[in-house]
């Protein structure tokens, strides 16, 4: 019974796995469209959110079934009730790639070359790679260490923020191409902010300990 338990947590592992894929793939694609003005890219990242919506439902209902037909010990509990918390964490992040993508379609052309937002999106998609493979090595170090890397995206954010209200001091009628830019950045931070969730959840399940129960 314990061998089936194991194997069934081995292809959850796999699943969670896959699901962050299509992520890195949804953030890569939707800024590559940005600085390109590829809305074909565009469009593809968008679609991606789509599969990882339903990757989401079958690792939901994966867990469901190894509550419901195993008998998990605490160990594994934690394990389980991580990887609910994280999947949504994951879809989040799915979302703003989407969102990064729908603003691409909308603007005409490309940004241009922008560092920040550049710097931004590797520095995301190395916090998500990082924070599920802590999950699945069971690392709690690297855990630790996206959730320190987060400071890094912070302070590309504030850059790129401080870069973009120069731009738009010195020309105004660039105000709403910045102000796009400036969203897109938002929520390249806020994908930083998920991927700290699931390295958080990740301690969790290796601990049973979580930020908001630390004094």
């Amino acid at each position: 019974m314990r061998n089936r338990f194991d194997t069934q947590l081995m292809e959850l592992n796999n699943e969670l796995i896959a699901m962050g894929a299509l992520c890195e793939n949804a953030i890569a694609s939707s800024v590559k469209a940005l600085l390109s003005g590829d809305i074909k890219l565009a469009a593809s990242a968008i679609s991606i959110d789509h599969e990882i919506d339903r990757k989401e439902r079958e690792i939901e209902s994966m867990c469901f079934k190894l509550l419901l037909q195993q008998q998990p010990v605490a160990s594994d509990l934690r394990l389980i009730s991580s990887v609910l918390k994280m999947i949504t964490d994951i879809e989040r992040i799915g979302d703003q790639a989407s969102d990064i993508a729908e603003i691409v379609t909308f603007l005409s052309g490309s940004c241009g070359h922008n560092h920040h937002i550049d710097e931004m999106a590797q520095a995301t998609i190395k916090m998500v790679t990082d924070s599920l493979d802590a999950f699945v090595r069971r690392d709690l170090s690297l855990a630790w260490s996206v959730i320190e890397y987060d400071d890094v995206v912070d302070n590309l954010f504030t850059e790129c923020k401080k870069d973009l209200i120069a731009e738009v001091a010195k020309n105004p009628e660039d105000g709403e191409r910045v102000l796009d830019i400036l969203m897109i950045a938002k929520y390249l931070e806020r994908i930083g902010d998920h991927a700290t969730n699931i390295a958080e959840w990740v301690e969790f399940s290796i601990t049973g300990t979580h930020k908001d129960e630390k004094g």
